[in-house]
């Protein structure tokens, strides 16, 4: 990878102010999302969009990224010229990271501090009619709780998790590297406690001292009318277990409306396609129309052309943010017969004279004539 490849991901020059990194990040993800796009390949683009936003978006990040590559974007640096050889994952990140490990800045995040649990996603299909008027699903997922037996500490019932021994409580251990400038003492994650600060000394047997276990959890969801397939709705608390009895993480239900085999729709306007005949068209009639809400009557001037569009109003979705309902728009197509028994045919040859028109009408082909076009065919 060379640094330039970030740069062409979002479809920017190296030069881009932030504000063009930001517009060209949100047109890209969006391009790409798993929700929208469905194409083979485009969760992988989208992840890339993601990882480049990630780096340009951060100043220091980006300096390091135009300088090294993704290498220097994530904290390491190649052996190359200008660069510090040796640096490898398991020593410095980047440069924040390379002055607060020397000189003991930044400071540390108290290992014992609650901390908020990871989000879920859950995807639910509704048909087209649960999303124009709303509805409610309970839907049933795995997710990290509590330990119904230790309460989340880790610890066998009766006891308790103690101060580590190893870092005291901090979480973190000095390490001292020899470097191209010299030794240099560093913070690293206890290896001990994990970053925890406390050590357990009889795990708990239900969740082995993870304060953790998997389980079954049920949740309603309301979902209001008018929805539309991508939106999220967003459930507090309904997502992974806290750490450190912090508080659970949040899910968020994806939609998704299924296909309706009538309708179409566009927010909060409907789409129906109505196939009337010649005569219907001409004449005029008066005809039912299906809606979401119940059949309605709707009238069919004389004259009427393929292509015509009637509004039915007020018979669409509602409109979801704001108040009041959308249309339905009736789109007319005027089918043309394909098979005329005589009385039909004799009706429209007398129409034809009455308007002045003079229709040749084919001669039926006889079986030499079908055998003669068959042999031009071949």
């Amino acid at each position: 990878m060379n640094n330039t490849e970030f740069y062409e991901r979002l479809g920017v020059s190296k030069d881009a102010s932030q504000d063009e990194i930001k517009k060209a990040y949100r047109k890209m993800s969006k391009k790409y999302h798993p929700d929208i796009n469905k194409e083979e390949g485009s969760e992988q683009k989208y992840k890339d969009v993601q990882e480049a936003y990630e780096t340009l978006s951060d100043s220091q990040k980006r300096a390091a990224y135009d300088q090294y590559g993704a290498a220097g974007a994530q904290g390491g640096f190649g052996g190359g010229a200008g660069g510090f050889g040796g640096f490898d994952g398991a020593g410095f990140g980047g440069f924040e990271d390379i002055f607060s490990s020397f000189f003991g800045g930044g400071g540390m995040r108290n290992p014992n501090a609650p901390r908020q649990g990871d989000d879920l996603q859950y995807r639910v299909n509704l048909s087209f009619e649960e999303a124009v008027f709303g509805t409610e699903k309970e839907v049933s997922y795995n997710r990290e709780s509590s330990c119904h037996t230790c309460a989340g500490s880790g610890a066998k019932p009766g006891t308790s998790p103690v101060t580590c021994g190893r870092c005291h409580g901090s979480g973190v251990i000095n390490v001292d590297t020899q470097t191209p400038l010299g030794m240099m003492r560093r913070q690293v994650t206890c290896d001990v406690c994990h970053g925890s600060g406390k050590e357990i000394k009889e795990p708990c047997p239900t969740c082995h001292g993870t304060g953790h276990e998997k389980k079954t959890h049920k949740v309603s969801v309301k979902i209001p009318a008018g929805v539309e397939t991508g939106q999220q709705i967003r459930l507090q608390g309904q997502g992974e277990a806290g750490i450190n009895g912090g508080p659970y993480g949040d899910l968020f239900v994806v939609l998704n409306v299924l296909p309706s085999q009538k309708f179409e729709r566009n927010g909060s306007t409907i789409y129906y396609n109505l196939n009337i005949s010649f005569v219907q068209a001409a004449l005029g009639d008066t005809v039912d129309i299906p809606t979401v809400h119940g059949d309605v009557e709707m009238s069919i001037p004389a004259g009427t052309q393929t292509g015509k569009i009637f509004r039915l109003k007020g018979k669409g979705a509602p409109k979801l943010r704001g108040n009041g309902q959308g249309d339905q728009h009736v789109t007319i197509t005027i089918v043309t017969p394909t098979k005329l028994n005589d009385k039909q045919r004799e009706a429209l040859q007398a129409f034809a004279e009455a308007s002045g028109e003079e229709i040749s009408t084919p001669k039926k082909k006889g079986f030499f004539d079908k055998m003669k076009d068959a042999l031009e065919d071949i």
